[in-house]
């Protein structure tokens, strides 16, 4: 919400008090990158005004040609955090601007947008994105590995000394959830070795797009004070489970704050309202091209598959489905229903992209009675070929070049971000795949070096 000059004057006072020195107004690449310059206090005002000034064609994904004008930030005054371990600086969420308009390219922008239409629909949205991620050591050769040479369980999930055994990083982690006031309410050792999750309470999209933005800032720079690296790379390990960062989500009646998804007479059994299942139906309608948002890398698709190199299923979606609670599927309702979980989002998500897509094509579903068919409750991993086509389920996009093409051959994604955004994303994802495929990697050499 925009500030009054009384407003401005009374939070830079505010920080002054509480120590502040520098200021740093944090928006994002095509990547979800934080980028930003950083001012001194002094110049608080002159900021929240807009004074800095970027170079777009600088930046990945920002459009731009070298002779065009720049552009500007307008930080959220609303989501100033002071940084726990620097108290001198002020983080606060930033919009891109551009000669005083708010810049189409700027995912934060597309995304507010966005909700600018559910809002006209009288809907709000709530979003909750479970936080996974690896606590890991540099080698000297620059691999990487599990810090506890003693954390080698085949299946360490939930592992109580795997999770004591890194306290001091969690510790910091949580604690700092907490001390900014995000509810932490569960935390545990994931299903690879070295591996985290955090949940805090879900809130309005926008502002859990911020926090997971901060979420990954933070967590990496406690690792480092520790020496080690902190990773939300999707698949770091071929032989461990990959890493999400699944979208929960659910719409509410911007009058009363109900929560329009919930219902205890769901004919189905899912606690879902047939609003809900609207939703998901847009969300299937749109899964593949969606996919390459929720699933933006090389990486990804690694992790998007059935088993791969584990010894046991690997639990990431490959359909595009939706069922209850059954993890086989890439929308799931949890128990208790109220929500749907998109699984396909990892944590290389830009976050305020992915909500973006997500939340139009929920939106679409429901002006057109998109309905899902029925849910799938059977592990989709062990059906036949012929059964999944008589139930009409496609496979997700199995790499990022299939996944990119989907999402540039579907004409939603240009309605919704407009040509520039859609071609900037198709651009940067298209030359990260051809730099992977024309990469020689160890494994060809290994493969192929002696034997022609």
């Amino acid at each position: 919400m925009k500030k009054t000059e009384q407003q401005i004057t009374e939070l830079e006072q505010q920080l002054q008090q509480q120590g502040v020195e520098y200021c740093m107004g944090a928006y994002v690449d095509i990547h979800g990158v934080p980028k930003g310059k950083v001012v001194p206090i002094g110049h608080f005002r002159q900021m929240a005004a807009g004074s800095e000034r970027y170079t777009g064609y600088a930046l990945d994904g920002l459009g731009q040609l070298p002779n065009e004008d720049e552009l500007t930030s307008i930080p959220d005054l609303d989501g100033i955090i002071q940084l726990p371990w620097e108290p001198k600086i002020a983080w606060m969420p930033a919009d891109n601007a551009f000669q005083g308009e708010p810049y189409p390219l700027s995912t934060r922008v597309a995304l507010k947008n966005v909700l600018a239409q559910a809002e006209a629909m009288g809907f709000g949205f709530n979003l909750g994105i479970e936080c996974e991620i690896y606590l890991l050591k540099r080698e000297q050769d620059g691999g990487l590995t599990v810090p506890d040479a003693d954390n080698k369980l085949n299946k360490p999930c939930y592992d109580l000394q795997g999770f004591v055994g890194q306290f001091a990083w969690l510790d910091k982690v949580s604690s700092t959830i907490n001390q900014l006031g995000w509810d932490l309410y569960s935390l545990d050792h994931e299903d690879g070795n070295s591996q985290f999750e955090f949940d805090f309470k879900y809130a309005d999209a926008l502002t859990s797009c911020d926090r997971f933005i901060f979420f990954r800032f933070m967590a990496k720079h406690y690792a480092r004070e520790l020496g080690l690296v902190a990773t939300m790379m999707p698949k770091p390990f071929a032989n461990k489970t990959g890493t999400g960062a699944h979208f929960n989500m659910s719409l509410f009646d911007k009058a009363s704050g109900e929560n329009i998804f919930q219902s205890a007479q769901d004919p189905r059994g899912l606690g879902l309202s047939q609003t809900g299942y609207y939703f998901i139906g847009g969300l299937l309608r749109h899964g593949r091209a969606l996919c390459a948002a929720f699933a933006p890398t090389v990486n990804s698709y690694k992790r998007l598959v059935r088993q791969g190199a584990m010894n046991y299923f690997s639990w990431a979606p490959v359909f595009n489905s939706y069922g209850s609670n059954n993890r086989t599927n890439s929308v799931r309702v949890p128990a208790g229903g109220g929500r749907c979980e998109s699984r396909n989002a990892d944590g290389a998500v830009n976050p305020y992209l992915a909500a973006a897509l997500a939340l139009a094509a929920g939106l679409e579903g429901i002006r057109d009675k998109i309905d899902p068919r029925e849910p799938n409750e059977d592990n989709l991993y062990a059906i036949s070929e012929q059964e999944r086509q008589a139930r009409g389920i496609d496979f997700l996009p199995q790499n990022l070049l299939e996944a990119v093409e989907a999402f540039d051959s579907d004409p939603f994604v240009e309605a919704t971000l407009g040509k520039a955004l859609k071609d900037e994303f198709v651009k940067y994802k298209l030359q990260e795949w051809n730099h992977y495929h024309l990469h020689v990697s160890q494994w060809e050499i290994e493969r192929y070096s002696t034997i022609f």
